[in-house]
């Protein structure tokens, strides 16, 4: 069995989404120590920006008068997407930045929807899934910057509503508190935070584990 894992974020040595990764990896190890992982760390290895593009017009082009880097985008979208096809599970650690979505995930996202088993999602359908994201700031209802969070929405649209993953989230908030000394007055809080997210994590792994048992 294999677990796909992808990691976004540009600082791993610190970074909270790769912490509670590494939960919900450990909890599927458990439960399956003999398994696979596959890793795709699109920070350390970012898809080239300009992939998308050249897959998109090698997909209107006949493949005899495609350009050296129209096949190139073309061989390197079916090797991503042979990675999402081949798991057993997927994992998905995707930071917020910016106040959007993480520009590293959008770019690989995008080339591998132009591998037709990933744009039919036909594929994926009722694939057991996690998304890890966490947020350095508190965007929920009534705190002053309710709305500016314009990443989770999206992931769990295209990951659980276009691709039809059976997903279940992980979301971790005020991250910077401790890092940024405005924030000190939100310890207490984001302490309470961080555990609960460390106690979602793992029930995600262990949910993750026993749905790919049940169904191998």
């Amino acid at each position: 069995m294999t677990l796909f894992r992808l990691d976004a974020s540009i600082m791993p040595a610190t970074s909270a989404s790769r912490a509670l990764g590494d939960i919900v990896e450990q909890e599927w190890a458990t439960a399956h120590p003999e398994s696979a992982v596959t890793r795709r760390d699109v920070a350390a290895d970012p898809v080239p920006a300009t992939a998308w593009q050249n897959a998109v017009l090698g997909g209107f082009t006949p493949e005899a008068d495609r350009s050296p880097a129209q096949l190139e985008a073309g061989a390197l979208a079916k090797t991503l997407a042979d990675e999402l096809v081949n798991a057993d599970a997927l994992l998905f650690d995707v930071p917020l930045y910016n106040f959007g979505v993480s520009q590293h995930f959008k770019t690989w996202y995008d080339l591998v929807l132009t591998d037709p088993r990933i744009g039919g999602a036909a594929e994926l359908k009722g694939k057991p899934a996690t998304l890890v994201t966490v947020l350095g700031g508190n965007y929920d209802d009534g705190t002053p910057k309710e709305g500016w969070n314009h990443s989770t929405a999206w992931l769990v649209r295209v990951l659980q509503d276009v691709w039809g993953l059976d997903l279940r989230v992980v979301e971790r908030s005020f991250t910077l508190v401790g890092v940024d000394p405005a924030l000190n007055d939100f310890t207490e809080m984001a302490a309470g935070l961080k555990s609960d997210a460390e106690e979602v994590a793992r029930k995600s792994g262990r949910e993750l584990a026993e749905l790919r048992g049940a169904a191998s």
